[in-house]
């Protein structure tokens, strides 16, 4: 009886504390606590009719023990007493078997803490909205597609997707700490045809902590239409050299490759142009990228990262000049730095590298539509193919589709071509940047436009 009473206990504090307590009285000089549950929901409707229908729910424990410099993880989804007691030997047992490692090890005791603000993470009428309602959801996101242009003739569907998490961190050095987080989504992804024949796709969609913050599905469904039929009759465009204007939500992936360049792990191992480059330029002035795990509601925001450490502001590019590098306690070490609050924990194996709210801040942001205006012949980019970037060297190739500018106006859709250059180029000749930001994820940008890069198509 009270085996079973474990297994459907609370995840409290009180568990953390007690995995700690076993794994030290099993010859553990330190450990770490990683528990989480969370539910996730997702709906997907297509034509009126309900597709996908999936509710799911999981409780886990992670531990990390360490054996002087020597380190191991474990996990399980058994949390009976008995259970417990297999993964904390586990753990010891391949501790004991693993190499020594001078730079492993928990953060020293003084560099714990944790935002006691109220970051706005989690909102109840996530978990409150029944499913009739987010079914409800869906369908109308699926339906306004369809209601948008008679040449709206099939979907993907419409989707609501929701969940919400209970995490708690914990290890044998003082620290404890817990958060909740809630997310929901509505999207819908409609295929067009023309009289020709030819058939295009596309998506839009809205995410928000909170169900109430969510954009009104009908508008999803009409931006995803309004994307899909500009799509109509693209075509191919000779290989040349352009001014490339990348909209907000593929400028993401840009500031993301920053994210990647300023990787502690990639900097330690020479995999990043950005290696040996920090206090100098490597960028346009325009740029300044700003790691935040502080943003009140952020997608990225969290009081405390993977290992105990309170999450902060970095700038990692200032106007231009690389400021900083994103670093857990390992890579800091091992670098002969501080870490920058960048640990990224799951609920096994040692912390990585993640970023919180990454985003790209203008010196000059200009409306969206005044970049067009300044490129007489151009490429506007909205869909990026592949995964053609190096980063050690910094090249880059992907397939692309989006629209011609001509004149300073978006003039007819193109497919078929690829983009190319170099990320060290590229991040130099950003000669414009929007005042368009929105956080629709942990990573944001305006529109950007880059100077020099080679499209080749027909």
């Amino acid at each position: 009886m009270i085996e079973t009473l474990n297994q459907h206990q609370d995840l409290t504090a009180a568990l953390a504390t007690e995995l700690i307590d076993r794994a030290l009285a099993a010859g553990a000089t330190d450990a770490e606590v990683v528990l989480y549950e969370g539910d996730e929901f997702e709906a997907l409707v297509r034509k009126g009719e309900v597709e996908r229908l999936k509710e799911s729910g999981s409780r886990a424990a992670g531990l990390r023990v360490f054996l002087g410099s020597r380190s191991a993880s474990t996990s399980t989804s058994d949390l009976t007493s008995a259970g417990l007691e297999r993964l904390v030997h586990g753990a010891i047992d391949l501790a004991r078997v693993t190499s020594e490692d001078p730079f492993s090890g928990l953060p020293d005791s003084s560099s714990f803490g944790q935002l006691r603000d109220d970051l706005r993470l989690c909102s109840d009428d996530v978990a409150g909205l029944p499913a009739a309602e987010r079914i409800a959801l869906a369908r109308r996101a699926d339906a306004a597609c369809f209601a948008a242009d008679p040449r709206i003739t099939n979907t993907r569907g419409g989707s609501f997707d929701s969940g919400a998490g209970h995490k708690i961190l914990a290890n044998s050095r003082g620290f404890l700490g817990e958060y909740r987080r809630s997310i929901c989504s509505i999207s819908a992804s409609p295929i067009a045809q023309s009289a020709d024949g030819q058939m295009q796709r596309d998506y839009w969609y809205s995410s928000a902590r909170s169900s109430a913050a969510l954009e009104s599905p009908e508008s999803i469904g009409a931006e995803a239409a309004r994307r899909t039929l500009r799509r109509l009759g693209a075509r191919s465009v000779p290989t040349q050299q352009a001014p490339i204007v990348f909209s907000p939500e593929i400028a993401r992936s840009i500031v993301g490759h920053i994210f990647e360049a300023a990787n502690g792990s990639l900097i330690y191992h020479q995999s990043s142009f950005f290696a040996g480059k920090l206090g100098e330029r490597v960028a346009s002035p325009e740029l300044t990228i700003i790691d935040d795990g502080t943003l009140i509601g952020g997608f990225g925001t969290a009081p405390f990262d993977g290992e105990g450490l309170p999450t902060r502001r970095t700038v990692i590019i200032e106007r231009g000049v690389l400021k900083s590098y994103l670093l857990n306690t390992y890579m800091a070490r091992k670098l002969n730095m501080q870490s920058t609050g960048n640990a990224s924990r799951g609920i096994t194996g040692a912390p990585g590298i993640g970023a919180g709210n990454l985003f790209l801040e203008s010196s000059s942001p200009l409306p969206s539509a005044s970049i067009l205006v300044g490129v007489k012949s151009g490429f506007y980019v909205t869909e990026l193919i592949g995964q053609g970037v190096n980063m050690v060297t910094g090249d880059y190739s992907r397939g692309a589709s989006g629209l011609w500018i001509e004149n300073g106006e978006l003039s007819y859709p193109v497919e078929g071509i690829t983009i190319a250059g170099n990320l060290r180029e590229m991040f130099q000749h950003i000669s414009a940047t929007g005042d368009d930001m929105v956080f629709r994820s942990s990573i944001a940008s305006p529109t950007l436009r880059i100077d020099g890069m080679t499209i080749a198509g027909a």
